[in-house]
């Protein structure tokens, strides 16, 4: 069966996408709609009148709304129909993800539940495991935690001290450790735990029933934020674990993490900008109520700044998210039709997009915090009181940060994966950082832009990819493999890598829609992608200029820096006016509607 040639992970830093090979939001079908919807109701009549109860540590209510979320099939968007589950694709379980992020942190239970709690036996289960498991994770009648960190084991997890030992009938694993962290920890009945089986020195993971014999579930922790959910420490003392309760091969532990890990992410991503969108509502509607001076506060353009901001942002966070997904999506799809199994190439799918996964989760729960945080200034005093949502909004938002991978994790993921794939000649960054140091040394273009609106945004951002191979093939001539000691120049790349992935996925999707509904119809769309652009520029340029300022002198500096004006040289935009535009159409639909 013949397959579609789909881009490569990474491979938009050096190839050219077509507005036709994306999948933008706008496109979602009626079952998708259908479900969302479904979601949407459950967290607005189910969810959000108990929000404060659930914040107490009301593990039976947390238990009750994840058998409801369960019953209504919410839990199994993603799980083949044979195991119970609806069966849609990758894009459908993203949308699901993101309605869900609107419960605060009921979100945080769901998603650990539907994620990182299921997949891991649905794609390296055993048939019988997935038989005796996963149909009942799907309707909500177990749930699902999932076991990886320990007291000194947080990133560096294959750090973990928790071991297993075969016992003398050779029929169970005595496993013995503690668990940290732990989302769901308190309402679990399935855990996936991760430990070392003696003698090895690599992780294996197991399926392990919380009721077994030896285990002690510790009280819900105090935390900042996310209150609803139940995170606490388990410990296991000897506790035995079937043989059959292997998951996945011996050792194969670390993989089975790091491949669940890119779904985790690029679901955070999902879920944040749920909650962006929820926020944002708040903030909008609460603008359109409060008057000041005479005068409601929505009218004042330093309130119609900061919504501005806040509809660009969710929306470009939105486009490159599902622009991934639906890369995921074809991925799969591939995959399968290459005779590979459903799961086998979901994970293929995951690891294949693993930097645009870790892309999603940093930028969208940043999103989040700025959503969040201008919220509660919008709010003013009132955003501070705990009678808000949005005071609960902002001490739930900071957990994003840390959660699957710490942002600064995933900043060096995204960089090194680039660069370890370059090395494997999978992504050929080679010849086009070689073309760029060549054309450093020609004539500059002094053609003045073209007449083309799109293709002047496709000139600037190729013009931003250029710029991040500059920087990047420098610092590597001059650190060679010391270059992961120099975080601080990881981070730059990174930054220059995360705002040029977004701004593309805008004029994507913008583009898209222009020939989709026509010129007039999108004129605030093209508003946002001027600004987004625009501010992108800057943002590269002061992400690449410290970079270079950090290791290179004389001519070398002086050329680099020279580069990095020419290839983040935009047009001006009136951005004030712009900005005014998008928060008129925002404060008009008193939401967010983009």
């Amino acid at each position: 069966m013949a397959t579609t040639k789909t881009i490569k992970g990474g491979e938009f830093l050096i190839r050219e996408t077509r507005a036709e090979d994306i999948f933008i939001p706008e496109e979602y079908n009626e079952e998708q709609k259908m479900m969302a919807q479904t979601c949407r109701d459950f967290v607005e009549k189910e969810v959000h009148p108990v929000v404060n109860q659930l914040d107490l540590h009301d593990r039976i209510l947390l238990k009750k709304l994840m058998k409801g979320a369960g019953e209504l099939g919410l839990m199994g968007v993603s799980v083949p129909e044979e195991f119970e589950g609806f069966g849609l694709n990758f894009i459908s379980s993203m949308l699901a993800a993101e309605e869900m992020g609107r419960s605060f942190s009921f979100a945080v239970a769901f998603s650990a539940h539907t994620g990182i709690g299921t997949l891991p036996i649905l794609y390296y289960g055993t048939d019988e495991q997935k038989k005796k498991y996963v149909p009942k994770l799907a309707k909500g009648e177990f749930i699902g935690a999932y076991c990886l960190t320990e007291p000194e084991a947080g990133s560096d997890a294959n750090s973990g001290k928790s071991r297993a030992k075969l016992s003398e009938d050779g029929k169970h694993y005595i496993l013995n450790g503690v668990k940290m962290w732990i989302t769901n920890g308190g309402v679990a009945d399935v855990l996936i735990v991760f430990a070392k089986i003696d003698p090895g020195k690599n992780l294996s993971a197991f399926i392990v029933d919380s009721k077994t014999t030896g285990i002690e579930i510790g009280p819900d922790e105090e935390k900042m934020g996310i209150k609803g959910s139940s995170t606490t420490q388990i410990y296991f003392n000897d506790v035995k674990v079937p043989v059959e309760n292997l998951l996945g091969e011996r050792d194969g532990g670390f993989k089975i993490a790091l491949n669940i890990l890119n779904l985790g992410r690029i679901k955070l991503g999902a879920a944040t900008i749920g909650a962006s969108k929820g926020v944002a509502e708040y903030a909008i509607k609460y603008a359109n109520e409060r008057k000041q001076f005479g005068k409601l506060i929505s009218g004042f353009t330093a309130i119609q700044y900061k919504i501005a901001e806040m509809g660009m942002k969710i929306f470009a966070a939105e486009s490159l998210s599902y622009r991934a997904s639906h890369n995921i999506d074809e991925t799969i799809q591939n995959c399968i039709a290459e005779g590979m199994d459903k799961g086998k190439a979901s994970v293929e799918g995951m690891r294949q997009f693993s930097i645009e996964c870790s892309i999603s989760k940093v930028v969208c729960s940043e999103v989040l915090d700025y959503v969040a945080d201008e919220a509660v200034q919008i709010y003013g005093g009132m955003g501070y009181s705990a009678e808000t949502h949005v005071e609960r909004a902002y001490r739930d938002a900071r957990i994003n940060r840390i959660f699957e991978g710490t942002n600064e994790i995933n900043r060096m993921v995204i960089v090194g994966e680039i660069l370890k794939r370059a090395f494997k000649g999978e992504l050929d960054l080679m010849k086009p950082a070689m073309e760029v140091a060549k054309e450093l040394t020609g004539i500059p273009d002094f053609s003045p832009p073209g007449n083309d609106y799109f293709e002047e945004k496709r000139k600037a951002i190729v013009n931003f990819k250029k710029a991040i191979l500059m920087v990047s093939g420098a610092a590597i001539q001059k650190f060679m493999q010391s270059l992961n000691d120099e975080q601080e120049l990881l981070f730059n790349a990174a930054n220059m890598i995360m705002d040029t992935y977004a701004v593309e996925s805008v004029l994507l999707r913008v583009e898209k829609l222009v020939k989709m509904k026509g010129e007039e119809k999108v004129s605030v769309y093209k508003d946002m992608l001027d600004v987004y652009l625009y501010d992108a520029a800057s943002r590269i340029n002061k992400e690449g200029v410290d970079a270079i300022n950090s290791f290179a002198q004389g001519d070398e500096q002086m050329a680099l820096l020279m580069g990095m004006k020419r290839y983040t040289k935009v047009q001006p935009v009136n951005v004030r006016l712009a900005r005014r535009r998008i928060a008129e159409v925002l404060i008009a639909e008193n939401k967010y509607c983009f």
